[in-house]
């Protein structure tokens, strides 16, 4: 509802509940319906005293009939220009079978003549001679509703009526347009036409469709009503249909919308204030505003009608309950979001190892940047890993699983912590991703995964390594980068597509002050993607960045480099999560 008032106290309303919530139950709406008839009732006797009291005296006389006039009554002519609209006398000739063959103009009043000479100026039409044809001097009115009111008038006897009738005259300078709404009234042997131009009772009742707008004045005294002209239009009314007093309307009100009815009429007829409310009619979606104002019968006094303007918004009802329930959506979503994000950043800290010191034991420095696809998104898909083993050796991988969100990081935990496991059976990278590809096979859901698995054997400064559909990595010498070859027969397929896949492993040397960049596309892909284009994009960064200041020793050195490279490829048209890892032999 649009506004909620204070209670009514047992006082104000004996006949409500007060401390009853509100409800659409049958008995609370009857009793809402018998508080609104009270209501009005009690102000009808108001107004009914009011009018006993103030009302004039009837006469003690009968007043005598006057005697004859000094003066003659007024001409023809003369009663015509007395006429407040436009008028002409017409003599219409009607034919044998009651038809109208031509229709005689005898005279207009002075109104009709000042609205010929205002749309019609100067020569536009021909100068008035006296009694002429009416379609000699306007051919086009034979085709409208005038000839069809005339015959009716004569048959019939009473007056006819027409919302509009249009027709064109045909000036010297052009057709003009004319609308107007016609009235035809029998005047002894001859007929009286009088019209009012524009159209204003069509225009009217237009503009109240368009707007879905109507109004009514209601008499408290005798239930006399005076609606506007699409008042049963906008309502939704039968044409036929009575136009509603107010307890009619408060009867048709939908329950729930009773209580609101109520305090508008109080605050009107009791109050004496402008009020608004929202109802809507039984049986109907449709739902109007109501704004009401009384009517007094003096400055101050009592309220003997009550004036509304209904207008129907629905539509606008609509729209804001649809902004609600897009905005609670939004909300949850929010709220969704920010709790992924949570659990991300969780999983983040616990699935991504942060490297000081941890592998100086096996001759390798190690730096890693993870930068997810948006902020706050916490993990993607992407995870690496760097894990010593039982037999002196290390583990590196390097992965990115499909998809985003919760579901990617479920995927990548799988697999990362399924490697570490196999990973102590001692066997070589090419069998552990041979087993890792049949993890990611039998999983339930449409679980795939690019990675490079890699063994680095400290005594022999050498790193062997598969790659299943990943990007290989990049060596950078001296300054120079370029990526690895490929494995004998190219690179594997990606893991989770194929059970049975085999793969095989290629070794790299490395040589003192050698690095090896291991990385997702994520951070070099781009759209419309072109792997050849992202991998130049890759090496020129990773040679530019060499170039304007080497890394420098230790950890931090090397940390240092690749948080300079990737600020060097990030940028807002990266769409997905990337991660860098690098390792150098120092």
């Amino acid at each position: 509802m649009l506004f909620r008032r204070r209670p009514y106290t047992r006082t104000e309303r004996p006949d409500m509940p007060v401390d009853e919530p509100p409800s659409a139950g049958s008995a609370r709406a009857r009793l809402e319906l018998q508080a609104i008839r009270a209501l009005l009732d009690a102000q009808r006797r108001r107004v009914t005293r009011y009018a006993e009291r103030y009302g004039p005296p009837a006469p003690a006389t009968v007043p005598r009939a006057p005697q004859a006039l000094a003066t003659p009554p007024p001409s023809g002519q003369e009663v015509l220009d007395a006429l407040p609209v436009a008028a002409l006398l017409l003599t219409p000739v009607f034919g044998e079978d009651g038809e109208v063959r031509d229709v005689v103009l005898l005279a207009r009043n002075a109104t009709a003549r000042a609205d010929e000479a205002s749309r019609f100026p100067g020569e536009a039409l021909p100068p008035w001679t006296g009694p002429v044809s009416l379609f000699e001097r306007v051919p086009s009115l034979a085709a409208t509703a005038i000839p069809r009111m005339l015959a009716e008038a004569r048959r019939l006897g009473v007056p006819q009526q027409s919302d509009t009738v249009e027709w064109l005259v045909n000036t010297r300078t052009g057709p003009v347009r004319v609308s107007a709404e016609v009235r035809v009234a029998p005047c002894g042997d001859h007929f009286l036409l009088t019209w009012e131009p524009g159209g204003r009772l069509s225009m009217a009742a237009a503009a109240q469709q368009l707007v879905r707008t109507c109004w009514a004045e209601w008499n408290l005294a005798d239930d006399g009503i005076q609606p506007s002209r699409g008042f049963r239009q906008v309502l939704g009314l039968a044409e036929s249909a009575p136009v509603p007093s107010l307890s009619g309307l408060a009867a048709a009100t939908a329950p729930e919308c009773l209580t609101t009815l109520y305090q508008a009429l109080y605050d009107v007829l009791l109050r004496k204030r402008v009020t608004q409310c929202e109802l809507r009619l039984r049986g109907s979606e449709r739902v109007f505003r109501m704004v009401a104002e009384p009517v007094r019968i003096v400055p101050g006094g009592l309220v003997w009608a009550l004036r509304a303007v209904l207008t129907d918004v629905t539509t606008d009802r609509r729209r804001r309950e649809a902004a609600q329930r897009a905005e609670r959506a939004a909300r949850r979503e929010h709220e969704r979001a920010d709790a992924v994000a949570e659990i991300a950043d969780v999983l983040r800290d616990a699935v991504l190892p942060h490297f000081q010191d941890e592998l100086d034991g096996y001759g390798l420095e190690a730096a890693a940047v993870y930068r997810p696809d948006a902020p706050g998104a916490g993990v993607g898909g992407d995870w690496y890993k760097a894990r010593g083993l039982p037999d002196g050796r290390l583990l590196l991988a390097l992965g990115d699983a499909r998809g985003h969100g919760l579901e990617a990081v479920t995927l990548m935990a799988k697999l990362r912590y399924a490697l570490a496991g196999l990973a102590y059976t001692s066997q070589p990278v090419e069998r552990l991703t041979q087993w890792l590809n049949e993890v990611a096979c039998a999983d339930a859901r449409e679980s795939t995964a690019t990675a490079i698995i890699a063994r680095y054997h400290p005594e022999r400064s050498m790193l062997r390594w598969t790659c299943a559909g990943h990007p290989r990595p990049v060596l950078l010498r001296e300054g120079h980068a370029a990526q690895l070859p490929a494995p004998a027969g190219g690179p594997g397929l990606t893991l989770g597509v194929l059970p049975g896949t085999t793969y095989n492993a290629t070794e790299t040397k490395l040589e003192t002050g050698d690095i090896v960049l291991m990385y997702s596309d994520g951070l070099t892909e781009r759209r419309p993607a072109d792997p050849d284009q992202d991998t130049l994009r890759f090496l020129g960064a990773a040679e530019s960045c060499f170039r304007e200041s080497a890394p420098g020793p230790g950890h931090a050195g090397l940390q240092d480099y690749v948080e300079r490279l990737v600020a060097r490829l990030d940028g807002p048209h990266c769409t997905d999560d990337a991660t860098l890892l690098a390792l150098r032999r120092p």
